[in-house]
């Protein structure tokens, strides 16, 4: 882990990237803490499993009275045999198409799992050191307690992952590509256009191992872009707008999140609607389509959905226990 230190920064923003739900910018003041250094890794995962006997979401029966709430009104019980163990995975598209449907790259599929993140057939052998994906908020919270950290509040996360700058567009400045080299992984328009996936057009190369890129201001890894990063937040998309109408201009002191969700975005379903907070984009973010490679960048997730390029990192108010490496060193005899 690596210590973030107490600070004052302007949360969210006014730039011309920013969508509506990330602006005003605002004061914000918080303590400091410890944060993982990296996204949660599939080894690391696969230890708290085989010492707990975990079973995620994505492995057990969907409860319908969970699904129920998730979609518009009046939406029937499926069959039993359709409520079946799975998550959501991006299966992209052989053709370019309107970007205002998600459903035409994104399936549930059956099977799918952290294990298997693509669905039967797929596997994370040789990908222990890649982040954990097709984890629910349930399931980060589980893996929390286990390893004695929390969540990060949302104002935890985009501190941290700023890293000491203030209001750069990306966490490492203002140039997404200095010197030509890529800071992080996101979907490369020249490997074509979001969300063709096809032999000719290359499409998402999905996630890398952690530490692929340079570490921030505070020593930690991929901030933005492989996998998006669960945060303890309710989602709401005026939280900002009323935080710094609140403020008055002052720095609001360790903001917990709303009271609960509101979501006015996909008319079909409620606005208030069970939604977390995930932070940092993905692979598959670019910049046709959510540019979520950008500290500032926020967005509303189904907590009890996993999806297969939804990982997570945890923090801690108290310092990590050193290794036996470190205390060797520190301690030799």
């Amino acid at each position: 882990m690596a210590w973030v230190p107490p600070g004052v920064f302007l949360m969210g923003s006014d730039s011309r990237l920013a969508q509506r739900n990330e602006k005003p910018a605002h004061p914000v003041r918080v303590k400091g803490f410890w944060m993982d250094l990296t996204h949660v890794t599939n080894d690391q995962f696969a230890e708290f499993v085989r010492q707990t006997g975990h079973v995620t979401t994505a492995e057990r029966t969907p409860d319908w009275e969970t699904v129920r709430v998730q979609l518009p009104p009046g939406t029937p019980r499926p069959p039993d045999s359709v409520l079946v163990p799975g998550a959501l995975v991006f299966v992209g598209t052989d053709r370019p198409v309107n970007l205002a449907d998600y459903s035409q790259w994104w399936r549930y599929v059956p099977g799918a799992d952290w294990r298997h993140p693509q669905g039967p057939g797929s596997s994370i052998e040789g990908k222990g050191d890649h982040p954990v994906v097709q984890v629910s908020y349930a399931d980060v919270q589980a893996y929390a307690r286990w390893a004695g950290k929390r969540m990060p509040t949302e104002a935890e996360w985009e501190y941290a992952a700023r890293g000491g700058l203030e209001q750069a567009t990306y966490v490492w400045g203002d140039e997404l590509m200095p010197d030509g080299k890529p800071m992080a992984n996101y979907w490369d328009s020249g490997r074509g256009a979001f969300p063709v996936v096809s032999p000719e057009a290359g499409g998402a190369a999905g996630t890398l191992p952690v530490m692929s890129f340079p570490a921030n201001g505070y020593g930690l890894y991929d901030m933005t872009g492989n996998a998006w990063q669960w945060v303890a937040d309710w989602y709401d998309a005026r939280y900002f707008a009323r935080q710094a109408q609140a403020a008055q201009g002052k720095p609001i002191a360790d903001p917990r999140g709303p009271p609960r969700s509101y979501d006015p975005s996909d008319p079909g379903v409620p606005a208030d609607a069970p939604r977390r907070v995930i932070r940092g984009g993905s692979f598959l973010c670019n910049e046709s389509y959510c540019l979520a490679y950008r500290p500032s960048a926020r967005q509303a997730a189904d907590p009890y959905s996993p999806m297969s390029h939804v990982g997570f990192r945890l923090v801690s108010d108290a310092p990590p226990p050193a290794s036996p490496s470190v205390l060797a060193r520190l301690w030799p005899h």
